[in-house]
């Protein structure tokens, strides 16, 4: 055991591989095996008479997932859903998050940091069902939202996932040197000019790498949309009722490919961003 532990001692990157192949086994069989069922899945079909699943290669389900308008319409929705949620979230958690860490003191910053992250430890289903009742035509809130629709799911989910853009902004400006903003206001810049050229830029990866989470929720959500968004529906809700009600698994897998996708697309623009590195 002794020789054993000296080799790998002076071996540290073949330390490094041995003492991570047991969860990089884990994530190969959980996850990316996962999704390689999915894909697959996704080339079978569902016989119409017994409702079990025919493992015979088609691309029907592919076939009626583009060439259906309502499939589209769900699918541009979903994608706008989420893009709006990313966009509303960054606007609020940007000051939030430089307020954070550029104005409040270290014992506040730390308070803060708690406020933001507590509501992270509350149960999903009763912040969606609070805003259901904050929603309704006799809530406290009703004025924002015409009754459960679109508009009422973009306002849950943006308020589910701020937590998730507040806290990559507020770290990448906590490592954004003073000294940058102070020279910047020595040379006679105003405060929106400091802002334009200095911190925008600098933490512009981190707003990205929190428009990862905020998005990437947001594309796969179906829960909020039940709850909040009236006839409205998501690509979730299409992959959960063929799941349930439609037992189509085959088709349901089909429309899951839509948001893996979209995401995989999404990670390789922003990974020249260096948007990667703030998560």
């Amino acid at each position: 055991m002794t020789a054993l532990s000296a080799f790998f001692y002076r071996k540290p990157k073949l330390r490094l591989g041995f003492q991570l192949s047991a969860p990089l086994l884990w994530l190969g069989l959980a996850y990316v095996g996962a999704l390689a069922a999915l894909f697959v899945t996704a080339f079978w079909h569902t016989d119409a008479f017994t409702g079990q699943v025919v493992i015979e290669w088609s691309l029907d389900n592919f076939k009626t997932l583009f060439t259906d308008a309502v499939y589209r319409t769900i699918t541009f929705r979903t994608v706008g859903i989420a893009a709006l949620v990313t966009v509303i979230d960054a606007v609020i958690a940007f000051p939030m998050a430089f307020a954070m860490a550029k104005l409040a003191s270290p014992r506040a910053r730390r308070i803060l940091v708690i406020a933001v992250m507590t509501p992270l430890w509350a149960s999903y289903l009763v912040k969606a069902y609070a805003w259901r009742s904050m929603l309704s035509g006799n809530g406290a809130l009703s004025w924002l939202s015409p009754g459960y629709g679109v508009t009422a799911t973009i306002i849950t989910l943006s308020y589910l996932w701020l937590p998730y853009m507040i806290l990559p902004i507020y770290a990448g400006l906590e490592r954004l040197p003073d000294s940058l903003v102070d020279a910047s206001g020595d040379l006679g810049a105003r405060s929106f000019r400091t802002f334009r050229s200095v911190i925008l830029p600098l933490t512009f990866p981190a707003i990205v790498a929190g428009s990862i989470f905020t998005f990437s929720l947001s594309l796969g959500d179906y829960i909020a949309v039940k709850i909040v968004g009236g006839t409205s529906q998501m690509l979730g809700n299409v992959v959960y009722d063929n799941i349930g009600a439609a037992n189509n698994l085959p088709f349901a897998a089909t429309v899951a490919t839509v948001p893996v996708v979209i995401m995989l697309v999404y990670l390789a623009a922003v990974r020249r961003t260096g948007a990667l590195d703030n998560l």
